[in-house]
């Protein structure tokens, strides 16, 4: 996949930031941090990720709004479409 040029910033930012939290996490299970503490640091590292992907999708499904097919006629893959929502809920 292509990304829109204006996309791919906010993406690898939003990758990077949860690169980090996920190393901040495994440090804090290395050094036996409380359990409440690593569990909210963690839901950030998935939220994080949750929305670069969500991000893809979008940009993703502009590319899909726009391709052709062999026939020349635009078309959507509405069941892949489907799944890829799907596999971020």
């Amino acid at each position: 996949m292509k990304l829109d040029e204006s996309a791919l910033p906010e993406v690898l930012r939003r990758m990077r930031r949860a690169e980090g939290q996920l190393r901040g996490v495994i440090r804090m299970l290395e050094e036996g941090r409380d359990c409440a503490d690593v569990v909210t640091q963690l839901a950030a590292v998935s939220r994080a990720l949750d929305r670069a992907g969500f991000r893809l999708i979008a940009t993703g499904l502009q590319q899909c709004m726009t391709a052709r097919d062999g026939d020349g006629a635009a078309g959507i893959d509405e069941e892949r479409l489907e799944r890829l929502f799907l596999s971020l809920a």
